[in-house]
């Protein structure tokens, strides 16, 4: 059966924080407009158990932040589609055409605000062992570990804080291949006043073991070469995130390490098509700068339908 084709003002590709926000503007500016997330809107915040950064709140669950996002969104007329995967896309200066598994869109403009996916362990054994002791999100899968013992791989905020989260389960051991975090002081501190988490310094994951389920760790010590196997129930894996760009890797200019190039007004190579949130190159990457880069985005995106109307 062919697809039905639709033409609108402006498709938004990710419905995370710069996504939703780009949605909020572009609604309000009475675009006709299409937010596509082929997972759950929200993005990564939602695997956030509390944001305590994000202006106006104290502190608020990733979840609920989304939901107020995603509501708000919806009730300015943003249209929302969930789970329909984008199968392909055609991005030039004259043409832009998202096609989906159940529609081709012909947007005069497009966001792209896919975000990011978690950087997967490198161990021989992450696929024999993803989501059966290997994890992702500690908001998602902690609580199938209560008495446990836990593993965190990572040295960043994330890390950090999701240690916090499991230790509220069992007992937390975070691999560290360094002798330093990259975290904020104050949650750092919070980490090592917590007598529920250890920390290893100096040491590397190498291999993880068990049958059916994780049941140990082997690390090696980064200085001494010291290789030992310390037992474990699950391991969760905080070691950064790759942009997902592969969809527009043939149309778009990105970095070594697979980032977007934008100039200050999320404009990429590509007229009409702008970047925003963690998929762009930029040195910072919060929820308050993925918000600024999705009203940036949509305000630019405006301006550029409205003189290609005016045409």
């Amino acid at each position: 059966m062919e697809k039905q084709t639709k033409e609108l003002d402006l498709v938004i590709i990710g419905g995370g924080p710069a996504g939703l926000t780009a949605a909020i503007y572009g609604s309000r500016a009475k675009l006709d407009l299409l937010l596509l997330e082929d997972s759950l809107v929200g993005g990564q915040i939602r695997s956030t158990y509390t944001v305590d950064n994000y202006p106006g709140f104290q502190s608020v669950s990733g979840n609920e932040l989304a939901d107020k996002m995603q509501a708000q969104a919806e009730s300015l007329g943003a249209t929302i589609d969930e789970f329909d995967s984008i199968v392909s896309v055609t991005l030039n200066d004259n043409e832009k055409i998202i096609e989906t598994e159940s529609y081709i869109y012909k947007p005069k403009a497009v966001i792209i605000a896919t975000g990011s996916t978690p950087r997967k362990l490198p161990v021989p054994e992450e696929e024999k062992f993803s989501g059966k002791g290997i994890h992702y999100c500690a908001v998602c899968d902690g609580a199938m570990y209560e008495g446990k013992k836990i593993a965190i791989v990572g040295g960043g905020n994330s890390a950090l804080e999701e240690a916090l989260f499991l230790s509220k389960f069992g007992e937390v051991t975070i691999i560290r291949r360094y002798d330093y975090f990259n975290g904020e002081k104050s949650t750092l501190e919070e980490v090592l006043n917590n007598d529920r988490i250890n920390i290893l310094w100096n040491e590397d994951i190498k291999h993880v073991k068990g049958n059916n389920m994780v049941e140990s760790v082997v690390v090696e010590n980064t200085k001494t070469g010291e290789i030992k196997e310390i037992p474990m129930d699950g391991v969760f894996v905080s070691i950064g995130t790759m942009p997902k760009t592969d969809l527009f890797r043939e149309y778009i200019e990105l970095t070594k390490g697979g980032n977007i190039v934008t100039d200050e007004n999320m404009q990429t190579n590509i007229k009409g098509v702008y970047a925003a949130g963690d998929v762009r190159d930029k040195m910072f990457r919060q929820i308050t700068t993925a918000v600024s880069d999705g009203t940036i985005a949509s305000l630019m995106a405006e301006k550029y339908i409205n003189e290609e109307k005016g045409r």
